[in-house]
């Protein structure tokens, strides 16, 4: 994506500096950038907004910095006249009716580039932890059932020598290849738009169609965006291809996997385990997820490594000023 330039300064006159709206607590050094050139509201609460409150909220705002669960629809850019520019602190803007933005003349950004390698690094420990039983192990531990070491005590399966399929080979897929290279995977791919050949072979990888992946890779790691081709990708019948000893791992998006489908495949052992970052109706997560040993959760926390989290708010919050003061807007989507 091209840099662009706002060809305008929002301010309302000579004095006064744009009104800007975070919707929720940011790192510190996010909100330094944005206070010395604008006048900052942040919610306090630390809460998701509704809708409604998320536009009472940006009325009368010239600019917002918001979140991927933030839905910045047309009824809300219709609803909020005054917005002039929209800094989305995420990779993705799958919450952002892009168009809608552009015929208001609204200035939309996102953060590319910062969460790869976290987000890469957390669905390797979530792979690891569900293949190992970490967490059955340690609440087995905690509640004082560990008496003596026993050899078929908590097995779990080997990862070294495995075979590896990534769905989705952006930044954050080949990122979850590279960290592959030391346990000697075979690791294969599926993206809409195959690579090429000298490409595949720099990065050692091998092109699989969707069911042939599922079917021959013994873990499986969802790092896709989310759209309309992706959209419950995983269901029923592409669970049942899988192999009953492999390993779904989802950093991607949630509504990628259909939870339902999942929570069958899981207490009927058509799969042996899987490792959730993200949910398909966050913050709800599908009740029979919570029930079960051999899947483990965390609560969206794939960019939650300090040195991603600030970059991400400091580069939003530059974006967004830039936006508000004719400056240059590093990462546009609009």
């Amino acid at each position: 994506m091209q840099r662009i330039i706002s060809q305008k300064s929002y301010r309302r006159d000579s004095l006064s500096k744009p009104e800007v709206y975070v919707s929720r607590v940011i790192p510190e050094t996010g909100l330094n950038i944005l206070e010395e050139k604008c006048d900052v509201t942040v919610n306090e609460e630390d809460k998701q907004l509704s809708k409604s409150e998320l536009i009472d909220n940006l009325k009368g705002k010239d600019g917002a910095l918001v979140m991927l669960s933030d839905e910045i629809d047309r009824e809300l850019i219709e609803a909020c006249p005054d917005l002039k520019a929209v800094s989305n602190l995420a990779v993705g803007y799958n919450n952002i009716d892009v168009q809608a933005a552009k015929e208001a003349g609204i200035i939309a950004t996102n953060v590319p580039g910062v969460l790869t390698e976290a987000t890469a690094e957390l669905t390797w420990a979530l792979l690891m932890a569900v293949a190992r039983r970490v967490v059955e192990a340690d609440k087995f531990l905690r509640a004082g059932k560990f008496k003596s070491w026993g050899p078929k005590l908590l097995m779990g399966n080997d990862i070294y020598g495995k075979k590896l399929g990534i769905i989705g080979f952006g930044d954050i897929g080949q990122a979850v290849a590279r960290k592959a290279a030391g346990f000697n995977m075979e690791i294969f791919y599926n993206k809409r738009n195959r690579l090429s050949i000298p490409a595949e072979k720099r990065l050692g990888v091998e092109y699989k169609k969707l069911p042939q992946l599922l079917a021959e890779s013994d873990y499986i790691t969802v790092n896709a965006p989310l759209n309309s081709d992706t959209y419950h990708l995983i269901g029923t019948e592409e669970l049942q291809i899988m192999k009953e000893t492999a390993y779904i791992i989802n950093t991607g998006r949630g509504p990628i996997i259909d939870e339902k489908a999942l929570v069958k495949a899981l207490r009927e052992n058509v799969i042996a385990g899987a490792g959730l970052d993200v949910f398909e109706n966050e913050p709800d997560v599908e009740p029979g997820l919570l029930e079960l040993d051999n899947v483990v959760l965390t609560p969206h926390i794939g960019s939650a490594s300090k040195e991603a989290r600030y970059e991400l708010a400091e580069k939003a919050a530059s974006d967004l000023v830039a936006a508000l003061t004719g400056g240059e807007v590093e990462n546009p989507v609009t």
